[in-house]
């Protein structure tokens, strides 16, 4: 084999004993995750938000907009429920660039996974300590999910990794909601077969162990835009694709129907001021139709403390070494603007 083993890092158990959550954190999470279930299966009126950089680069602005996003949620808590994206891992499509806090806690410094598994577990614990939300993150490793799963308050499984058996059993036993995003061919039949996937039981192999998942209720899809053969960014945000989806789910068996709409990556085509008005037409939509504001119970920002992106080592604080995402000042007042349209 091809590949230098260069040394074995701790299990996950090891590193929660080293880094434990209190009490208060866990009861922050567990109060999280049942207000977002009450949203996703119609108990709540409140719409989600979930929403922060693409990329969580490094702790100190990450910490900053949190806490900053933190008083905005509290200001909209009556109509919003608002989940930070804490994002600490990073797919590539090409497999080159930066992959994220797990690869590389300091960008411009050579990857070394023990110190970003410390890293990102600390800089979870911050969030849920020091604002009481829990934070989402993607589920880009399923065999990782154990460093963080006393901690995170919603999961992602991306574009890339949505027809992947092992993100989707894996996904079937996770305790938090999973949204599960369409793949970059569009296929939505693909997307809910991974949702019917992940609220089913299952039997399978993780981190060297038989394991028996229970099935996840509150795993759902999150529409994030498509690619073509040509490699243009294809929508599927628009009322008429809700509404596909709508009568998609009317088809099938599962539990708490629901979807986030992403305004950003393919639905964007990452011009990442476009997400404002593509938020502002999913809110027209859910107002029209009955059928979407049962269906559409969120929305996926990115937003950093700065509008835009640079490279690494651009110098620029809080602004995004990844995708672009928009600056604090736009992201407060689109954040107001859909509380008062609910």
């Amino acid at each position: 084999m091809n590949m230098l083993f260069e040394r074995k890092l701790a299990i996950p158990m090891e590193v929660k004993e080293m880094y434990p959550l209190t009490g208060e954190m866990s009861r922050h999470k567990d109060e999280q995750t049942a207000a977002l279930q009450a949203v996703l299966d119609g108990r709540s009126d409140r719409f989600a938000l979930i929403i922060g950089p693409c990329s969580a680069d490094r702790e100190d602005s990450v910490m900053e907009y949190v806490n900053r996003l933190r008083e905005l949620a509290e200001r909209v808590k009556d109509r919003l429920l608002i989940v930070p994206r804490v994002y600490t891992n990073k797919p590539r499509t090409t497999g080159d660039g930066y992959k994220g806090m797990l690869h590389q806690p300091n960008p411009q410094e050579k990857p070394d996974m023990f110190k970003g598994i410390i890293a990102i577990r600390e800089l979870h614990m911050r969030v849920l300590r020091e604002t009481g939300m829990a934070p989402a993150d993607e589920m880009l490793y399923p065999e990782n999910t154990k460093y963080l799963d006393d901690l995170l308050g919603y999961v992602a499984v991306g574009a890339r990794s949505v027809e992947d058996q092992q993100h989707r059993l894996t996904a079937s036993g996770i305790d938090v909601p999973v949204g599960l995003k369409n793949p970059t061919s569009g296929d939505f039949q693909v997307m809910l077969n991974a949702v019917q996937a992940a609220q089913h039981p299952h039997t399978f192999i993780f981190r060297g162990w038989e394991a028996h998942s229970q099935g996840n209720p509150y795993a759902h899809v999150i529409l994030r835009g498509s690619t073509n053969k040509h490699g243009q960014s294809q929508p599927n945000y628009h009322y008429e694709d809700l509404m596909l989806l709508y009568d998609f789910y009317q088809e099938r068996e599962l539990q708490n129907p629901a979807a986030i709409v992403d305004v950003n990556h393919a639905n964007s085509g990452k011009r990442y001021i476009e997400q404002i008005r593509i938020a502002k037409e999913v809110m027209h939509s859910r107002r029209y139709s009955e059928h979407i504001r049962s269906l559409v119970k969120g929305l996926m920002i990115e937003s950093y403390l700065e509008d835009g992106c640079q490279k690494i080592g651009g110098g620029v604080y809080g602004q995004s070494i990844t995708d672009p995402c928009l600056g604090w000042e736009k992201t407060e007042r689109l954040v107001l603007e859909l509380a008062d349209s609910l």
